[in-house]
């Protein structure tokens, strides 16, 4: 089936996508949006690990896109792209399905990198998506029973042992999540959680190293000691192998085992298939395969095609691949589309980087503000979900889930949790601490002049349905 109509068409559904699509929408361009992703669902990686430890529902964390869409005349197409012919313009489905485009935006994020480590694709966990979060959900609950009625105690150490590898901020928030979750678990199945162990592994001598939260290393340290399980950090630990039973790294020149039948893989992202065999050379290119776009997101080479979030580097400002830079860069690819519709100059994206959110445990985070000042603990955590969902894209959404999210926050977690003395107290604190973290979500908004979000200025995981 070729589609022959002319249209632009925009491949992936990340931030990058979805918001170009959506701002696309907003300013009312006339030619005709298909977006593709091989999903039906949304995934807002920053808020997966509240998905995966039933701190927020699905329905907060993995939209759909059509409800997303609803209104926005974006037409969403559920496949997986094979292919993208730049020289003819067309971009080649699985189905068999051809979409020719006039102009294209390419926004299909990374995928993990392995970096060749014998086992790791096999043995290893990833977290990088719903299927993945179900999948480490069953795989750790599974272990944890089978912990239970296990006399042996080396082997009962092995399951419930578990290494996270890899030191950046999703390694970082992994390992404290579960830091706090696994013990709960374990404790209401009736087994005793001082036998859980949560190691982190990292190649580097300390944590958060060259990532944008590196400032807040520190804070990161001293709160993994500090959850219902201490994480132990084994540093300068470079992993040579994962089996299905253990992890293998060298350490200071001396090859270790840690016995673990739990390897969560967070260790880093390489180029995405499809964009590793677009024909664009490699001197334009970073030296990880990613596509390079001028000051305007657009390819050297192929000026009507805009490409940003993970598989994309400015030559002149590389930027740090995060949601908020991703979801900026939707917005400016639409703007530049929209004035090339009106025969108007196109402009340089500005990107600007408002702070850093890392969540450090259940119902815990650390929030630096502009670099300005920084928040820790449950005002944090307050701070991190409400600056998400004043991102959520569509009115509907956004109402829905920040209700949900301060009648959970407040009136549940609270109001029921507590003593009729101190209730009164509490309510009028933690409602004080959620209009903080609202009021703070919104400046920030206002500060990047982002009045104009997308359809915003007018106006535990059920795993066997996910």
């Amino acid at each position: 089936m070729n589609k022959q109509t002319s249209q632009t068409v925009i491949v992936g559904g990340g931030f990058t996508g979805l918001f170009t699509a959506l701002y696309l929408s907003h300013q009312h361009y006339q030619s005709s949006v298909i977006l593709i992703d091989q999903n039906d669902r949304f995934c807002f990686k920053p808020l997966l690990y509240e998905y995966f430890s039933a701190e927020m529902e699905d329905l907060q964390v993995l939209p759909k896109f059509t409800e997303l869409l609803e209104g926005s005349k974006v037409t969403f197409v559920q496949d997986k792209v094979e292919a993208v012919d730049l020289q003819q313009r067309e971009v080649k489905l699985n189905s068999g399905d051809i979409y020719k485009y006039d102009n294209l935006v390419l926004a299909v994020g990374s995928v993990p990198s392995y970096f060749n480590v014998q086992g790791a694709k096999e043995s290893a966990l990833p977290f990088y998506s719903q299927k993945d979060a179900i999948a480490i959900d069953h795989h750790l609950y599974q272990n944890l029973q089978t912990a239970l009625n296990t006399p042996d105690e080396n082997t009962r150490c092995q399951l419930l042992t578990i290494a996270v590898v890899g030191g950046g901020p999703t390694g970082v928030e992994m390992s404290a999540t579960l830091a706090d979750l696994l013990p709960h678990w374990y404790t209401a199945m009736g087994g005793n959680s001082q036998q859980i162990q949560i190691f982190l592994l990292n190649h580097g001598a300390e944590i958060l190293q060259g990532d944008i939260n590196s400032h807040l290393r520190e804070i990161a340290t001293a709160q993994l000691q500090k959850r219902t399980r201490p994480v132990e950090l084994l540093l300068g630990a470079n992993v040579t192998a994962v089996l299905p039973n253990a992890v293998k790294y060298e350490q200071y020149g001396e090859i270790k085992t840690l016995p673990t039948c739990t390897t969560i893989w967070t260790a880093g992202t390489a180029t995405h298939p499809l964009i590793e065999n677009l024909a664009v050379p490699a001197a334009h290119r970073d030296h990880h395969g990613k596509l390079q776009v001028s000051s305007t997101l657009q390819l050297l080479d192929y000026p009507e095609v805009f490409a940003g979030g993970d598989c994309a580097v400015m030559v002149e400002n590389p930027l740090p691949p995060t949601a908020q830079v991703a979801y900026q860069q939707g917005k400016a690819i639409a703007h530049n589309l929209k004035a090339l519709e009106l025969k108007q100059p196109l402009q340089s994206a500005q990107v600007n980087i408002r702070g850093t959110l890392l969540k450090l445990g259940l119902n815990q985070a650390a929030a630096n503000i502009y670099n300005l000042f920084e928040v820790t603990g449950e005002i944090a955590h307050l701070i991190r979900q409400g600056t998400y969902l004043e991102l959520l894209p569509t009115p509907i959404h956004n109402f829905q889930v920040t209700t949900e999210w301060l009648n959970t926050e407040i009136f549940q977690r609270y109001l029921t949790s507590e003593s009729a003395e101190k209730t009164a107290a509490k309510a009028v604190e933690m409602v004080g601490s959620a209009a903080i973290s609202v009021l703070v979500a919104r400046k920030l908004w206002q500060m990047l002049g982002d009045k104009q979000n997308p359809q915003l200025q007018e106006g535990t995981l059920n795993r066997e349905q996910a």
